[in-house]
């Protein structure tokens, strides 16, 4: 795969930048996406079947919903840190290095994560070391899982023109997305074995990952040192701001209508228990599906720009919560949860590849990595501010949600760097 170093990039903006590089392999360069691809599902499937088998290990375990809160939170937090990090340093280090780094915490953190489960309900430890141990090896995940994926998108957009660039982003969350929906059904066929055996096969699944960058994804020569120089990117940053505060608003929505869809179905619509759980399951699948098509059908056949991407899914994700403020029924509920993935799935790619193309190509990794960190505070904040807020009035989370998407909009039409994006 050939790339320059392109030391002559340092303060060009990326389109600028792009037009200073040598044209890359495309048969390995697809290779290589293809991989990244499948390690970034397998990521996406871990994440899902920790929540699918924790709440049951934790009854088993005797852990109180605290207690399974405080091992998301940590790890969400520790992310939301360390990627920025991560990203920075693949501008120095290369993109390869630091997405096996990624990959290796990962499949580390399942493994050990099945191991400190098995040794609790086997009671070779007692209760306490065993939730202790198991925010220890999923702190593994938060500080060095979060590498891969700002490494991967900052590979990508080392190799790609500015009007290729959303529709790789957005096949990078198309993949962590497609890993999220089909993780459940990969559990489902594995418990089977045990309630650990998932554990340790989505771990073998992340070895294979590390493997596979390692025979199939090549790096290009060593990057220069001299266009950085040592300051780190603030998200303050006139050039990103725009993207940033838009990703945030995107990630408390999208945090905020998975954490209360359960209980809006119970409260809201009147379900049962059970019937809430089945349906609520429907919806989210709904959701998924609905990200997964903008991601893979309609970003690759349209190609719109970064900022069109932006301000459509923004709108269908008002649609989205205003339907939730005001439905009555399940099909009202399906049909929101369907426009939210609409928005998600067409809006987040735009936000990323929007940053990319902002910056010079000197810059990739450390504004992918601040990217990356939007979605993660949402978990963050959603549970504080979303259900505090779901206590007072079960609709008044998505009316925060609206407001919050809104002034996105308004930020996106009037900012000079997302302007800018539209020619």
């Amino acid at each position: 795969m050939k790339t320059t170093s392109d030391p002559g990039a340092a303060g060009l903006p990326a389109d600028a930048a792009a037009r200073h590089s040598q044209p890359h392999d495309a048969r390995g360069f697809r290779r290589a996406v293809l991989l990244l691809f499948a390690g970034l599902l397998s990521i996406g499937m871990g994440q899902s079947l920790m929540f699918a088998i924790l709440p049951p290990v934790a009854r088993n375990l005797g852990l109180t919903e605290v207690q399974v809160g405080s091992i998301f939170a940590v790890s969400a937090l520790l992310w939301v840190l360390a990627s920025p990090f991560w990203g920075r340093l693949s501008d120095i280090w290369g993109r390869r290095p630091l997405i096996l780094v990624g990959l290796i915490g990962y499949t580390v953190s399942m493994a050990s994560f099945g191991l400190c489960v098995q040794a609790g309900l086997s009671g070779w430890i007692a209760l306490l070391p065993a939730y202790v141990l198991m925010i220890v090896t999923r702190a593994i995940f938060g500080l060095f899982g979060a590498a891969t994926v700002p490494a991967a998108q900052a590979y990508v957009a080392d190799r790609t023109q500015p009007h290729e660039r959303a529709t790789y982003i957005a096949m990078q969350g198309a993949a962590f997305g497609l890993g999220i929906t089909l993780g459940p059904g990969f559990v489902s066929l594995l418990l089977v074995f045990g309630l650990i055996a998932p554990f340790y096969a989505i771990a073998a699944l992340g070895l294979v990952g590390v493997l596979a960058v390692l025979l199939g994804v090549p790096e290009q020569a060593p990057r220069q040192r001299q266009p950085r120089s040592g300051k780190v990117m603030s998200p303050l940053d006139a050039r990103v701001r725009p993207f940033i505060l838009v990703g945030i608003a995107l990630g408390i929505g999208q945090a905020t209508a998975m954490q209360t869809a359960g209980f809006y179905a119970i409260d809201v619509l009147g379900m049962s228990i059970e019937q809430s759980a089945r349906s609520v399951g429907l919806a989210l699948m709904g959701t998924a599906g609905a990200a997964l098509f903008m991601q893979l059908v309609v970003i690759r056949q349209l190609k719109p720009t970064p900022a069109t991407m932006m301000r459509v899914g923004s709108v269908f994700g008002m649609a989205g919560f205003a339907l939730l403020m005001l439905g009555e029924s399940f099909a009202v509920m399906f049909v929101a949860m369907m426009l939210l993935g609409f928005g998600f799935g067409l809006a987040r790619p735009g936000t990323i590849a929007g940053a990319s193309l902002a910056v010079g190509s000197h810059e990739q990794g450390a504004v992918a990595g601040l990217m990356n960190t939007t979605g993660a505070l949402g978990t963050v904040f959603a549970p504080v501010v979303g259900m505090w807020l779901y206590q007072w009035l079960p609709r008044a989370p998505y009316v925060l949600d609206l407001v919050l998407l809104a002034a996105g909009l308004a930020l996106l039409h009037r900012h000079p760097q997302t302007r800018r994006l539209r020619r």
